[in-house]
């Protein structure tokens, strides 16, 4: 088989292209410390209502003096509704869904998460002012979606 020398520098141009922008998004990932999420834990989507501390969500103190906010997504609501957190102290959110996947944003923070039924999806936050802050669902989950949101307010 007679291939072109013009058709070889391309294949060979496509070649070096691909592994020049595999090398730069490895490179990319190992600069930036970029890892699969671990802090994935496993729930029985079925048992939400039932399995501490999603029986009861809220906010916890640590004796450590950060905390722990516990949220359920379900059918277009977010429970707790309003939450009163402090100013200037790390907050854990931890989230799930007993029913399908919710998004669960905070818009004006770092905190952006899925909540999808069978894991606890988890991530901090510090709020340096106080305020009122939204808390919104950004993944489609059915016909009430837009009025599924609720209020965190620092203090």
């Amino acid at each position: 088989m007679h291939v072109h020398k013009y058709e070889r520098w391309w294949m060979t141009f496509g070649i070096v292209m691909l592994l020049v922008f595999l090398a730069t998004i490895g490179f990319a990932a190992f600069a930036d410390n970029m890892n699969p999420p671990s802090g994935l834990q496993a729930i029985d989507p079925t048992k939400v209502a039932q399995i501490p501390p999603f029986d009861h969500p809220g906010l916890r103190r640590l004796p450590d003096g950060t905390y722990e906010a516990y949220y359920v997504a379900e059918v277009f609501a977010f429970n707790p509704q309003t939450l009163t957190v402090p100013v200037g102290k790390k907050i854990t959110f931890y989230v799930t869904s007993p029913d399908v996947v919710h998004g669960f944003f905070i818009p004006k923070t770092d905190i952006n998460m899925m909540a999808v039924p069978g894991w606890v999806n988890s991530d901090s936050h510090v709020f340096t002012s106080k305020g009122t802050y939204l808390l919104i669902c950004h993944e489609y989950c059915g016909i009430g979606h837009q009025n599924m949101f609720a209020k965190i307010v620092v203090r």
